[in-house]
């Protein structure tokens, strides 16, 4: 029998979305997905699902019924030969890894938290580093919907391919993705590099360090002139052992930074001299490991984060912007903004459709004001032609985003094909594509 939770309220990670709703289902097989789509239809009920709640937007709340896929998760099958593993929903990227590596095998790209479900990381764009590399979505081969009659879609480039394109980014807004099937390569070893540089030396050796390193990301830290560079190529040597890393990434990267952001929280003003004193900590660090051993890192400091995706040959001058806004603004921030780069790509409602990106994400931790620096550096991005993460913060138009994706009408039209009666929306998908004002993000 399937398990239900009656009147159980849901926060998401970040605190910033939170909701009662009627009922929580976890629905163990495809058929109880099916049921439960058709008897909401029934009574008239909207249906949200959730994954690990990492979307910083209120993309999951609702008041009627809620369904977790946390107990319909698993590898169903790896086939080596032809290099595809197919998984049911609500599997959790790390437990993929995990899987994965036993057999030798990995996913060619990953996000820096691996903790999402495989249905929800591609519903929402989430996206890796490297200019060789598209988003999540597009190691995705097939897809196993159940739509908003309860009817069970196979989608891919041969079966169903007019809804292809529209399902890898979907926002939850066209059915329940119950199976997905991606490509997967031979686990390699990378050898994991961090540093420290000056920003003018960032500046001038941008464009080649995007294109000789296999996965490349940098951080800014405000108020301050020294980025911090983390590149990851593939070696020959074997393995080490993560242990010590591992440690290492959660005392100073959670523990430490959880007292300079509470004092930050308590003495704004401190911002500046603890931007600068963190920037000043970044020590060289080696490591090899296998990929999917590297990718993410753990995530306990809890923060509010907007990040927007611009043409990658607009990020220099960005850069200058925000460094710059920053300074003259004097925004009270502390976090490092973390810049990524992914290829082009031609899913309908993806960021970087038809664009190779860079990726700028902003955070202000939880309990700080939040809404100046994000109104600033969303300004910003606006003028380098942002699109916004799906799961991240913002305040774009219904208008806006018809502008920023040509295919957004066709998206749409999809969405009320599969979903006739809008089972899957709710108050914020609503306002997102058919209202006036995007929702503005919770505080």
């Amino acid at each position: 029998m399937m398990k239900v939770d009656k009147g159980k309220t849901w926060k998401n990670w970040a605190h910033t979305s939170e909701s009662t709703p009627e009922n929580t289902f976890y629905p163990t097989s495809i058929e109880d997905v099916c049921k439960l789509v058709k008897e909401a239809s029934k009574q008239q009920k909207k249906i949200k699902v959730v994954g690990a709640g990492h979307s910083f937007t209120s993309l999951v709340q609702t008041s009627e019924w809620l369904v977790s896929l946390d107990q319909f998760s698993g590898i169903e099958t790896i086939n080596e030969e032809a290099c595809y593993a197919t998984v049911l929903g609500g599997t959790r990227l790390f437990q993929i890894g995990e899987a994965l590596g036993k057999r030798g095998y990995a996913q060619e790209n990953l996000g820096d938290v691996n903790v999402q479900s495989i249905a929800g990381a591609i519903s929402t764009g989430t996206h890796g580093t490297g200019i060789a590399f598209g988003n999540i979505s597009t190691q995705v081969l097939e897809v196993v919907l159940v739509t908003g009659t309860g009817e069970i879609l196979t989608i891919s480039e041969n079966n169903n391919p007019a809804y292809f394109k529209a399902c890898l980014v979907s926002l939850g807004s066209l059915g329940i993705i119950v199976k997905v099937t991606i490509k997967i390569i031979p686990s390699p070893v990378y050898e994991y590099k961090s540093q420290k540089i000056a920003y003018s030396q960032l500046s001038q050796q941008l464009e080649q360090l995007i294109k000789s390193n296999r996965h490349f990301e940098f951080y800014l830290f405000p108020y301050s002139d020294v980025v911090q560079v983390k590149t990851m190529n593939a070696v020959e040597q074997k393995a080490q052992r993560m242990e010590l890393h591992h440690f290492k990434n959660l005392v100073m990267e959670n523990y430490l930074f959880f007292v300079i952001s509470e004092t930050c929280r308590i003495l704004p003003k401190s911002s500046r001299f603890f931007s600068k004193i963190s920037a000043k900590g970044v020590s060289t660090t080696i490591k090899r490991a296998n990929s999917y051993q590297l990718f993410a890192t753990p995530r306990l400091v809890r923060f509010r984060e907007m990040e927007y995706c611009i043409p990658l040959e607009n990020l220099k001058p960005a850069l200058e912007k925000i460094r710059e806004c920053i300074v003259t603004k004097k925004h009270k921030v502390h976090f490092p903004i973390e810049c990524r780069t992914v290829k082009a790509d031609d899913i309908w409602i993806s960021p970087s459709y038809q664009r190779d990106s860079a990726y700028i994400a902003f955070h202000m931790y939880k309990g700080m004001p939040y809404e100046e620096y994000f109104h600033d550096m969303e300004s910003i991005m606006q003028q380098f032609d942002g699109r916004p993460h799906w799961a991240k913060m913002h305040t774009r138009t219904t208008e806006d985003l018809l502008t920023l994706y040509p295919k957004l009408s066709d998206f749409l039209a999809v969405r009320e094909e599969l979903d006739p009666e809008g089972i899957f929306m709710n108050d914020y998908l609503n306002t997102l594509f058919n209202g006036e004002r995007a929702s503005r993000p919770p505080r």
